[in-house]
């Protein structure tokens, strides 16, 4: 492959398309209420009605509100329609013709859509995630070209490190830095890991990414891969995403033919290949060490650090890991450039922000928006509220290693920091609402059943402090505990978190200790005396 191949592949998938475009989503969500049944149906109707060379169906990623899916969408008007059936898809006709419809159709405008800002997700719902002609065509694989001809490394890993792009895992460590300390190690071999094992609950940031956009993962892995100086990647991924795997599994395999994965791509002097490892599901394979234990087909278990991943990582070569959601803005950023990027987001939190946004909210579904817009405007504005003019109680970010913000603090711009400061966390990006229905306490035994559910059971103070804990939630819930039970509770919380083994016990007392924090009251009200 060399550019102008490149570019023949990209003008011939232009010329191919037609006048209008209906483009369904056929991501998980969607797919789990029959898209591709509408889809095939509509495309049958058009055929039908000798409509089908002006106008295509094509499948895409996800269109982003999944409350009110399966959706697709006009490509003239850019209209949504919404809550799409078989029983229905035939109304989609109506109004291509111009008549009356009976289907709801949303704006492009509607406040859900107006108020984003789409780098990650600028390719999800527009291109097919199963054709890398789709991805070609819209521009992809021309960073890769010009990042092996025109940069070097060195220019590379700069470009990262001055756009301050920050880790989307969690923690938040600067990918510049991260980058920087791999290439400096030298070693024999190098390793890219993208780490896909996304396991908090309510959170689907990754697996929407990696089914909508598969090869905007891959061309950021190669770009990585050529400025640490590495020659294998992996993509750590959980065994419950069969559509993600696919979609991968497809576009490592055309990646291949094309020669954008293997030997001498772009006829540069650079070599790089990518597996899939797939997991089992164990939430602790998140966290870095475990999951390079569970790729070298150990058991999925932390260990201490240092040394860190990047001089002593897999096979105890140096290792770069990062994240779905931070390879995904690896090429944005080389393509428009560090000071572009720079300048979104906040003084320390740069860029945007996928969330998953779940819970008691009227429209719920995947969105990302600068760093520095507040919860009220994503819970309120983008996400339209309580239904039925409920109240919202508490925010809940950062998944069981985050924890629960009162409704007082919705005028808090999002940003690593500020949730820091709250209890809480950035987390991988699940943000789940609750109304003024939602018992606190209850909420923290849910996450910290979670945490003791998945507790690897490696070091004592996770393995038995989370079950402890859990017991304690269990005994306020049921009226048995007393004030000598909530001060333990406590001591345990920080025993916890600070003897823990890894980041994720280390964490696991956060929604506990967010909604002591905050929501003491309710936690006080449920006591009974002391004998």
């Amino acid at each position: 492959m060399d550019l102008a191949e490149l570019l023949e592949i990209s003008e011939k998938e232009r010329r191919k398309k037609k006048p209008l475009e209906i483009h369904c989503c056929v991501a998980a969500s969607c797919v789990s209420s029959n898209s591709q049944s509408i889809k095939d149906k509509l495309t049958e109707i058009l055929r039908n009605q000798n409509l089908a060379d002006k106008v295509d169906v094509i499948g895409v990623g996800c269109l982003g509100l999944c409350s009110k899916g399966p959706l697709l969408r006009n490509s003239q008007s850019g209209e949504f329609y919404c809550n799409v059936s078989l029983d229905n898809v035939e109304e989609i006709l109506k109004d291509l013709k111009g008549e009356k419809c009976r289907i709801e159709k949303i704006s492009p405008d509607d406040p859900f859509y107006k108020k984003q800002m789409h780098i990650v997700l600028e390719n999800s719902g527009k291109i097919d995630p199963e054709s890398i002609e789709s991805y070609i065509a819209n521009g992809g694989y021309i960073t890769l070209y010009q990042v092996l001809h025109e940069m070097t490394p060195q220019e590379v890993i700069e470009e990262i490190t001055k756009s301050g792009l920050r880790g989307r895992g969690g923690a938040g460590y600067p990918t510049g830095l991260k980058w920087s300390l791999v290439a400096k190690s030298v070693a024999e071999k190098k390793f890219v890991v993208c780490n896909a094992d996304e396991g908090d609950p309510g959170a689907f940031m990754d697996r929407s990414v990696l089914e909508s956009d598969p090869h905007k993962i891959i061309e950021g892995m190669t770009i990585a891969a050529y400025a640490v100086g590495a020659q294998q990647g992996y993509i750590y991924i959980r065994g419950e995403y069969p559509l993600a795997i696919s979609r991968l599994q497809t576009a490592i395999r055309q990646a291949k033919k094309y020669g954008l994965l293997g030997s001498q791509i772009f006829e540069a002097n650079f070599d790089f290949k990518i597996d899939l490892r797939i997991g089992a599901g164990a939430f602790v394979c998140g966290e870095e060490t475990a999951l390079m234990q569970s790729i070298e087909g150990k058991r999925g278990t932390p260990y201490p650090r240092p040394p860190y991943p990047a001089e002593y990582g897999l096979w105890g070569y140096p290792t770069l890991i990062n994240n779905v959601e931070t390879f995904a803005n690896v090429v944005p950023i080389i393509r428009n450039g560090s000071e572009w990027f720079s300048k979104i987001g906040t003084e320390n939190s740069k860029g945007t922000k996928v969330f998953a946004l779940a819970g008691k909210i009227a429209r719920t579904g995947l969105i990302e928006v600068p760093m520095g817009t507040t919860l009220r405007e994503i819970v309120e504005e983008i996400g339209g509220g309580v239904p039925n003019k409920g109240k919202i109680k508490a925010i809940q970010t950062g998944g069981p290693s985050g924890g629960c913000i009162p409704a007082s603090k919705l005028d808090t711009p999002v940003d690593y920091e500020s949730l820091i400061e709250l209890g809480s966390m950035m987390g991988s990006g699940g943000m789940i609402v609750m109304d003024e229905n939602t018992n606190m306490v209850e909420v923290a035994k849910f996450f910290m059943e979670f945490s003791k559910d998945e507790s690897c059971g490696k070091c004592i103070p996770c393995r038995a402090g989370t079950y402890e804990i859990h017991n304690i939630l269990s005994k306020i819930l049921n009226g048995e505990a007393t004030q000598y039970d909530f001060e333990k509770l406590k001591l345990l919380c920080k025993m916890v978190k600070e003897t823990s083994l890894c980041g994720l016990g280390q964490s696991a007392p956060n929604p506990v200790l967010s909604t002591i924090m905050n929501f003491e009251d309710e936690y006080l009200s449920l006591l009974k005396e002391d004998i």
